[in-house]
């Protein structure tokens, strides 16, 4: 039999074994999050400079560069509504080092009415939810209408002659007037733009009597009296336009069209990586600084876990899959 060892020596050699632990290396994925990020990180925004989405992009780039020590670059990949930038980050090294700023066309509207190149959940890494922005029904003075139970009988005696303008079909906007129609049942002819820009034009010069688009896009016009706001979507008031009701109080609560931005990157990303990548974005959303200014662009803050922000886009694309298909829209 062997002496058991003196309590000091086995404290010595506990001590011993405790310091060889220390030394050895970190597994491959806890070592992967100890040293990302080692270089530089591009962030893909999938649309042209300018845009929400890239403003969106670089407002956050500029913050993960600070908490993080390398720098994270955006790169914008603007056309086809946000499929070309989805497109490449989905086929990029899940390593950490290509991530992208995703929106409601990108994981949302765009495979709900067309092919993709990629399965929205399939072939992405949820990281984290960064906010979103209601959308606001807009018409112009020309139109009887101050609420919108006006608006809605109004429609529904001149369906025939109303027409409301998108920024293109199959977007947000276009998907969620044609909800509302359904809900309300009236009439309306959609009219595409290349923009919701030219779709407010235009509705300003008479030709077309409505837009439908995201609270920050419609500020000017709403500040400048060309358009009268009917509702807002969402379950609470926009703080920007505090007194324009929603649509639920006004008798609608499946309005809820909401233009979101979240950071992505292609399947695979380790736990890790994506773990530290979402704690990081949860504590810029903290920042008073930051949530200020995603205020002045009408975006709430809307802090997720990945799982979370994972759940939401299966969610929303299954709302706007059924939207497009109770009313025949698809561009295949």
């Amino acid at each position: 039999m062997h002496k058991p060892l003196p309590p000091a020596r086995r404290l010595t050699r506990a001590l011993s074994a405790l310091a060889l632990l220390a030394l050895a290396p970190l597994p491959p994925l806890a070592q992967a999050q100890a040293t990302y990020p080692d270089h530089k990180v591009r962030v893909i925004a999938p649309q042209g400079a300018g845009g929400g989405v890239d403003i969106m992009a670089r407002s956050l780039a500029e913050q993960l560069s600070k908490r993080l020590g390398q720098t994270f670059y955006v790169d914008n990949q603007g056309g086809a509504g946000g499929t070309i930038g989805a497109t490449d980050t989905a086929r990029a090294k899940p390593d950490g080092y290509t991530l992208m700023v995703a929106y409601v066309a990108t994981h949302g509207t765009n495979p709900a009415v067309r092919k993709t190149p990629y399965d929205p959940v399939k072939s992405f890494t949820p990281i984290a939810m960064i906010g979103g922005t209601a959308n606001v029904l807009l018409t112009t003075p020309a139109v009887p209408a101050k609420t919108l139970q006006e608006f809605v009988a109004y429609a529904k005696a001149h369906g025939d002659t109303l027409s409301y303008g998108t920024s293109g079909n199959g977007t947000l906007n276009h998907l969620a007037m044609e909800e509302f129609k359904s809900e309300a049942g009236f009439k309306d002819l959609p009219v595409p733009y290349k923009s919701m820009t030219e779709a407010q034009t235009d509705m300003i010069g008479g030709r077309v009597q409505s837009v439908f688009p995201g609270v920050a896009a419609g500020l000017a016009v709403i500040k400048s009296g060309k358009a009268v706001p009917l509702a807002v979507t969402g379950d609470k008031r926009n703080a920007i336009i505090p007194d324009v009701p929603t649509f639920a109080e006004q008798g609608y609560p499946k309005m809820q069209a909401t233009t979101w931005y979240g950071l992505m990157g292609p399947a695979g990303m380790s736990p890790e990586i994506t773990a530290k990548l979402n704690e990081t974005v949860n504590d810029i959303l903290k920042s008073d600084a930051f949530t200020q200014r995603l205020q002045n662009l009408g975006v709430d803050a809307m802090s997720m876990t990945s799982q979370q922000f994972g759940d939401y886009i299966a969610q929303d694309i299954d709302t706007w899959k059924r939207v497009a298909h109770e009313n025949n829209i698809s561009l295949d």
